[in-house]
């Protein structure tokens, strides 16, 4: 970093970064022939007006064009950096979890942009999202090496999000073998995780917490898991005391996990998944009046860029409404959304709005987001993503 470039944030435009967010627009950059010529992903000091902002990740193609790495000026990004990041990070997740299964980076919040990593024991599943993670990976395996000692490392770098940054998609494993499912542990649950081919990284730890939340609601009940993936809250609903539990997903894949997961987990008399698409479902099942005393519904994100709100905004409505007609008087309905395009009060209007559509009355016992290994950065409210709103229904 001795003979880095420096890019100047334009006079007027530095107050955001001063304050501390994380992120710089290129809008607010100067963007001259020097810094359109610097390669995707360069490491480059930050300054304003004379006075320095710190070392950042820089892409010149990219709306989020400087991403903060250090607020000190002379920091020396370098192995020995990365691995005090990820002890640090390591540090916090140890004291949150007894066992080594949990995010461990959560890209700003924990001080490395870019990077997801989630552990699931002796592996890792590593998500590398922006050229400034690309260009960092070499010094991030290094350190995960010294830090972690992982047998077997996975980079998941197909990310939709990389192509606003100029990336084509890959997925390596580049230590190790991962040609079968890893074991997910959460408390008493045991589950799959296919870190190759699976969604994201594999597994979705940030519905931990309510996962067993909802699994604390579901003793004696029968239990409907819509967009159940590989079968996390069914399976915990499961081991939480329902008398039965039925997950529907349109991937085969996952549902092949979710049964394997029943089966370790001595569950394939009470729980059961099926291939199904969630509106068709709950259309059928209102139409024979078919109820369960616990409906979760944790969809993928209805809403992928800003211009699909109103229509995904809608689309949690309907979910809402078709959901409720199926939860038994004094039920329980679970709704999730992991989009960060959806604002957390406009997600629970539409929940609103959907159980009142469908002649329900309800009061709210739970509003949540993830788990405390996928800390929020206080200035970057787009890392809050996940929101999840469980009602009690008359």
């Amino acid at each position: 970093m001795t003979h880095s470039p420096t890019i100047h944030v334009k006079k007027g435009h530095a107050r955001r970064a001063r304050s501390g967010h994380p992120w710089i627009y290129s809008n607010e950059i100067e963007m001259d022939a020097a810094a359109k010529a610097l390669p995707p992903g360069v490491l480059v000091r930050v300054g304003t007006e004379g006075k320095p902002l710190g070392v950042a990740s820089f892409n010149p193609h990219s709306l989020i064009a400087a991403r903060i790495v250090s607020r000190a000026a002379d920091a020396t990004i370098d192995a020995g950096f990365v691995k005090d990041r990820l002890a640090r990070a390591l540090a916090l997740r140890d004291r949150l979890y007894a066992e080594p299964y949990y995010r461990l980076i959560h890209a700003e919040a924990d001080g490395l942009p870019g990077f997801v990593i989630d552990r699931f024991g002796d592996a890792l599943a590593i998500q590398v999202n922006t050229a400034g993670a690309e260009a960092l990976l070499p010094l991030l395996l290094q350190a995960a090496e010294a830090v972690v000692a992982p047998r077997t490392v996975v980079v998941r770098a197909d990310a939709p999000v990389r192509a606003l940054e100029g990336l084509e998609p890959r997925v390596e494993v580049v230590r190790g073998v991962a040609d079968r499912p890893v074991e997910v542990r959460e408390g008493k649950l045991r589950a799959l995780a296919d870190l190759v081919a699976g969604q994201k990284t594999g597994w979705f730890y940030d519905q931990r917490d309510n996962r067993a939340f909802a699994a604390s609601l579901a003793a004696g009940l029968e239990v409907l898991d819509l967009y159940c993936y590989s079968g996390g809250f069914a399976l915990a609903a499961a081991l939480g005391g329902a008398v039965a539990a039925t997950g529907i997903d349109s991937s085969e894949a996952a549902l092949s996990l979710a049964t394997a997961a029943a089966r370790q987990n001595g569950l394939e008399d009470r729980v059961r998944f099926e291939k199904g698409e969630a509106f068709g479902v709950l259309e059928s099942a209102a139409r024979e009046k078919r109820l369960w005393g616990v409906v979760i519904a944790d969809p993928p994100a209805f809403v992928k860029a800003k211009k699909d709100l109103a229509v995904g905004l809608r689309g949690y409505r309907k979910l809402a409404r078709l959901a409720s007609r199926v939860v038994a008087p004094g039920g329980f309905l679970v709704l999730a959304s992991c989009s960060h395009h959806v604002p957390a009060a406009e997600f629970a209007a539409e929940i609103a709005a959907g159980i009142a559509a469908s002649g329900r009355f309800g009061r709210i016992l739970r509003n949540s987001g993830a788990g405390a290994d996928h800390p929020v950065h206080p200035l970057l409210p787009e890392s809050a993503y996940l929101k999840c709103q469980v009602l009690q229904l008359d």
